[in-house]
């Protein structure tokens, strides 16, 4: 079984070598897999494979014990190293900028792990991504020495690869960029926007199936405005549990009145509206002006998907509005890589408003809303993202429309339905295997991202670490973006990989899970890492794999 790293040509080669490092050839047409839900089947409840007791156990006294000499430390601290804790210690009658509490798992615990959460990177985050080398100086910091290496990229959200410096997008956008120049001062119509803007906006809305949308130059300020016009003091927005914090935000922004339901539990779900309708506002018990349900395609942190054929049932059952956010999703899913509609087979018309952004699939930035064109209009009028942020420049148009077309099969026929079926492959491959090797493994079968759970706080730098000398990008997750005590590694798997380098990355997760005592899982046999190799291209295509 070799142990080297697939051939990372380096960077002073021809064209040809460096689109190989961008994105790799399709080795063979049996890696490619539609993904695609069986009409009229319930969405299977993804099962979350719980570790050993014992495992539970150690986590939480692993926590303990930190805790426990993180206030010792302090208590020692503040008398004996008083500049060192300047920031805790009240001074000439002035109280601390902190609570020795409020801060304690910054300073105590990922301080300690910055080289897991925040690795710098340049370069196109392709199929190879470049990480600076660095080395760790007193007080915590970090020193460079201008290198920098290779590692596989398991860590970019660039789903379908269209993060590249080559290619028909890139073209495109600097043919974009020629035209109307580097930012949105360029020549503009009487209503202050480019023709291109207008262009982009109509690609948008064919591609996601509703009528009009508006494109925003922010993701996570898509989310965090659109609910102040959308819902007021005397809406209720039922949130799922596990929704983004850019959805939170946005709610507590606008003032409504929020309740959460458990993640894709559609019988807490519906007894929460019918509560809700019989009870009213609260004080008043006036009926709401609105009922809005929020949910995402595709959860980032869990990899697992919204069960939108029984949202949508409910939806229309008790007449209420439903907000689908596709950041994950749109690009990434479903055989026309047109989001969790397009995978479900369920009619766009259903969704009242459509969220997405152009960060993840489409190698761009900002986001979209799309709806109804009254309400798209609405929006152009009193959407503050837009009148007072920035308009998206000529460039990350160019990029989206050239990305959505190819998709769409009118520019470059054949690339779009390649790419989609390549991460449908690359994503059911990697999970399958990891399982199989023992690991447990959170999400669906069909979600490009799949995180990996450590528990143990202690093996999150260690696997960080294990796998970077390895020469493989990852990106590790703890609190508070998870619960403390389920930690993880979450793969973000492209289009740009290939088969070889998945199973590169199987043997080393195989050989560092072995090192580490990382393989949990309880609930099935574990297999050998030949047989994984072996088996796993033609079994990860059957539904239900386990």
């Amino acid at each position: 079984m070799s142990t080297l790293i697939p051939n990372a040509p380096p960077d002073n080669r021809s064209d040809e070598a460096k689109i190989e490092l961008e994105y790799g050839s399709l080795q063979s047409p049996e890696f490619l897999y539609v993904s695609k839900h069986p009409a009229g089947q319930p969405l299977p409840t993804p099962v979350d494979d719980e570790p050993p007791y014992y495992v539970n156990v150690a986590t939480l006294l692993s926590f303990l014990f930190l805790i426990i000499i993180g206030h010792i430390r302090d208590f020692f601290g503040k008398i004996f190293k008083p500049y060192d804790y300047a920031d805790l210690i009240e001074k000439d009658g002035y109280a601390p900028w902190y609570d020795g509490f409020e801060n304690f798992y910054v300073r105590r615990l990922k301080t300690r792990l910055d080289d897991c959460f925040a690795r710098p990177t340049h370069g196109v985050p392709g199929r190879y991504i470049n990480c600076f080398l660095r080395q760790r100086a007193p007080q915590l910091k970090y020193t460079y020495n201008g290198e920098s290496t290779k590692c596989l990229n398991l860590s970019s959200y660039n789903y379908l690869g269209f993060a590249q410096s080559h290619g028909v997008c890139t073209d495109y956008a600097l043919k974009t960029v020629e035209k109307y120049g580097t930012s949105a001062c360029s020549p503009r119509s009487a209503a202050g926007t480019l023709d291109k803007h207008k262009e982009c906006e109509q690609v948008i809305a064919d591609f996601v199936g509703k009528e009009d949308s508006l494109i925003v130059s922010q993701g996570y300020g898509t989310n965090a405005s659109v609910f102040a016009l959308m819902v007021d003091s005397q809406c209720l927005v039922l949130s799922d549990s596990l929704n983004h914090a850019s959805i939170r935000f946005g709610i507590r922004l606008s003032g409504a009145v929020v309740k959460p339901f458990e993640h894709n539990d559609m019988r807490i779900l519906e007894k929460i509206i019918r509560n809700e309708i019989a009870q009213g506002q609260p004080r008043t018990h006036r009926p709401w002006k609105k009922i809005i349900i929020a949910v995402e395609g595709l959860y980032s942190m869990e990899g697992n998907l919204v069960n939108l054929p029984e949202i949508v049932a409910l939806k229309d059952k008790y007449k209420c509005y439903l907000f689908l956010d596709e950041a994950h999703s749109i690009g990434a899913m479903g055989p026309n890589g047109r989001g969790v509609c397009d995978f479900f087979l369920v009619d766009p018309k259903k969704i009242d408003i459509m969220m997405g952004t152009f960060t993840k699939s489409f190698g761009a930035t900002g986001g979209y809303i799309a709806a109804d064109k009254w309400i798209i209009d609405r929006l152009r009028i009193s959407y503050f993202n837009s009148h007072f942020g920035e308009s998206v420049p000529p460039a990350v148009l160019g990029q989206i429309i050239s990305s959505l077309s190819v998709i769409k099969g009118t520019m470059n026929p054949g690339e779009g339905q390649e790419r989609l079926q390549r991460i449908a492959f690359n994503s059911r491959y990697l999970r399958l295997g990891l399982k199989r090797l023992g690991f447990i493994v959170y999400g669906a079968d069909d979600s490009p991202v799949i995180p990996l759970l450590l528990y143990l706080p202690a093996k999150m730098p260690a696997i960080s670490r294990k796998l970077y000398a390895k020469k493989i990008a990852v990106v590790v997750v703890g609190y508070p973006a998870t619960p403390i005590t389920t930690s993880r590694v979450r793969l973000c798997v492209s289009s740009a990989l290939t088969k070889d380098d998945l199973d590169y990355v199987l043997e080393q997760f195989s050989e560092v899970g072995d090192e580490l005592f990382m393989k949990y899982r309880k609930d099935a046999p574990r297999m050998k890492l030949e047989d994984v190799l072996k088996t796993n291209a033609e079994d990860c295509k059957r539904p239900g794999f386990v």
